[in-house]
């Protein structure tokens, strides 16, 4: 499978600095969460990556425990890196992150310098590349001084192991406090990620948004679609193939009430009116808001990735809109 990029891929999609840094991340990034895995189709990995780079989607987004199995994604996304896109690379936003399980013992969780070391040193090797642009901490650690995960942080950019750092899943209070010491420790803290949608407004409750404008940080959002339940997938019940059906550890049928079906209808008939699908209009609400930088996608097949791209055709909503939309979830 030969591969050449469109060369008109910068022509088509917004690009936005994450804060006040010199690092600009596409309106839509790809996320190599759940189907990449040693589960996944090779050629159609492929084909969603060459969609995305095809349309301007210069970052792609993995953790060392993607898969499965935990490290499987960043292997199959490294074979794809080195099989295709070696003169590309320069091109392309690769992030990854640690802070959940993927050892045993004590040095394979968390939040440590020793298990944030050796875990992106793990990280690179499944990939075969020498640095990643975005290194995260994946997940608060109370167990650890911020201070040396910080400090971590620090040492893994000096080292030359990644270009920047962010932080992903911390809330509003702690992610002030881990900035300035990233400032004080002169690190390129540049971004944070954290769950958001129409459905999921914990990042407005917990400081994290407002304290990402305020320290001048970047937003990155994933499961902007709620699992897909912000999507026309369960407009009229739920499929036997879906992820309700077939995986429940992330979306169950208790998460597709009655009530929850009928706030979907609602949604979608005022993303009718907007000449959008429900998907496009609920990554478009998110990316309207500010402090946002990029919204993650996460798909299975190529026309995912070509629909959801058509949110940027309308980022624009109206008070009316707005009110709307949380009438009906909130």
């Amino acid at each position: 499978m030969n591969y050449t990029t469109n060369t008109k891929r910068y022509e088509s999609i917004e690009y936005r600095k994450c804060g006040e840094s010199g690092l600009k991340l596409p309106a839509v990034s790809l996320g190599l969460w759940h189907n990449f895995g040693d589960n996944a189709d090779y050629e159609n990995m492929c084909k969603m990556c060459f969609t995305a780079f095809d349309n301007g989607i210069t970052h792609f987004d993995i953790a060392n425990n993607y898969g499965p199995e935990p490290g499987s994604a960043e292997v199959n996304f490294g074979k794809i890196l080195h099989d295709h896109f070696k003169n590309y690379r320069d091109e392309m936003i690769i992030s990854t992150k640690a802070g959940y399980y993927m050892w045993p013992g004590p040095y394979g969780d968390k939040g440590s310098k020793k298990y944030l070391t050796a875990s992106l040193d793990q990280s690179l090797k499944r990939l075969n590349i020498d640095y990643v642009d975005i290194f995260y901490h994946h997940r608060m650690d109370p167990d650890t001084p911020l201070y040396e995960t910080m400090w971590a942080l620090d040492s893994i950019v000096k080292s030359g192991k990644a270009l920047y750092v962010g932080l992903s899943n911390y809330d509003g209070e702690t992610m002030e406090k881990a900035a300035m010491i990233l400032d004080e420790l002169h690190c390129p803290f540049v971004i944070n990620q954290n769950r958001y949608s129409i459905f999921d407004r914990t990042v407005e409750k917990n400081g994290i948004l407002k304290s990402t404008i305020v320290k001048k940080k970047g937003m990155i959002v994933f499961s902007p679609l709620a699992q897909g339940l912000l999507t026309d997938r369960y407009l009229n019940g739920i499929p036997d193939d879906s992820r309700v059906k077939t995986d429940g550890r992330f979306l169950n049928e208790n998460s597709l009430s009655d009530e929850m079906l009928e706030k979907i209808k609602k949604l979608n008939k005022i993303a009718e009116e907007r000449g959008q699908t429900l998907a496009q209009m609920a990554l478009s609400w998110v990316y309207s808001h500010e402090g946002v930088t990029s919204v993650l996608i996460g798909a299975s097949k190529v026309e995912q990735i070509t629909q959801n791209l058509k949110m940027t055709e309308n980022l624009n909503f109206t008070k009316e809109e707005h009110k709307k939309i949380d009438s009906i979830v909130l």
